[in-house]
């Protein structure tokens, strides 16, 4: 996955988080979600600090948090594994 198709998944999900009305929110890492449901808007506030990561060379570091975003969208049942996977397609 290039750099650029990082940054377009990644405008993809802030535009999908925007259109829905989901806010953005950043938890402690040392603490769980006030409660369930929450970690939309957690995965909406990384996406900035993403691109960030890739502007500093960060790649892998990159790929691990977009990994954590989709896989919070699966089990919330807001895309399906068919619809991540290819959003990560080139």
């Amino acid at each position: 996955m290039t750099e650029e198709k990082i940054l377009e998944v990644i405008e993809l999900y802030r535009k999908f988080f925007t259109d829905n009305g989901i806010g953005k929110a950043d938890y402690p890492s040392n603490k769980l979600l006030a409660e369930r449901g929450l970690g939309p808007e957690h995965c909406h506030g990384m996406l900035h600090k993403m691109e960030k990561f890739i502007e500093e060379g960060r790649i892998e570091k990159t790929f691990r948090w977009l990994g954590f975003i989709q896989g919070v969208l699966w089990s919330n049942r807001l895309f399906t594994l068919d619809d991540l996977k290819n959003h990560s397609k080139p």
